[in-house]
């Protein structure tokens, strides 16, 4: 029991020694990660149709 208290206590002190993000650096993150993943599954869905579309031609699918 001491030792879950003793790793309670350090991993509190560890967080004080954080640097936190502002709000503002915060929202301009989340925002840049929801248009790269958008940029990317745009991208893969672009090439999964048109290697969808070749193998259909290939192996004489619609």
């Amino acid at each position: 029991m001491n030792k879950a208290i003793s790793f309670l206590r350090e991993s509190y002190f560890e967080l004080k020694k954080s640097v936190w993000l502002s709000r503002a650096q915060m929202i301009q993150s989340t925002i840049f990660v929801f248009i790269v993943v958008a940029i990317i599954s745009i991208y893969i869905s672009g090439i999964d149709f048109i290697l969808s579309s070749i193998l259909g031609k290939i192996i004489g699918g619609n």
